[in-house]
């Protein structure tokens, strides 16, 4: 059974570069067909696209987002990792990483796939 951890800052300052990392078990992060992926939901909304590594190493990001993120990983710790810059108090949220196939990343759906339990984060000065 693959688990998903998510670690880092609970707090960032606006203008400051957001930086997470997921830490995979039970699972690498090169096996075939998966996209590792990154989402979050602000407060009182729905569920919110970052963006993905494939297992390939191909990445893609939420057009709104893609300016500002980048996602990336190490193969030897079987971790994945999402830097989101120039963060402001709109970028506070809960983020999760999930391994999802194509179908999960199209349904983003916390019930299809494997998720972290989410980490808060909060931009605030």
């Amino acid at each position: 059974q693959v688990q998903l951890q998510e670690s880092g800052p609970g707090l960032v300052k606006p203008s400051q570069t957001l930086s997470l990392t997921c830490t995979v078990s039970g699972g690498s992060i090169t096996t075939n067909s998966y996209y590792w992926t990154w989402i979050r939901q602000p407060p009182g909304k729905g569920l919110e696209r970052i963006g993905y590594i494939h297992y390939s190493g191909i990445t893609y990001y939420s057009p709104s987002l893609r300016s500002r993120t980048s996602i990336s990983r190490d193969t030897s710790k079987n971790q994945f990792t999402l830097q989101l810059s120039s963060v402001t108090p709109e970028d506070t949220a809960v983020y999760y990483c999930a391994r999802v196939t194509a179908a999960g990343w199209a349904l983003m759906n916390r019930g299809v796939g494997d998720w972290g339990q989410g980490t808060q984060v909060t931009v605030t000065s």
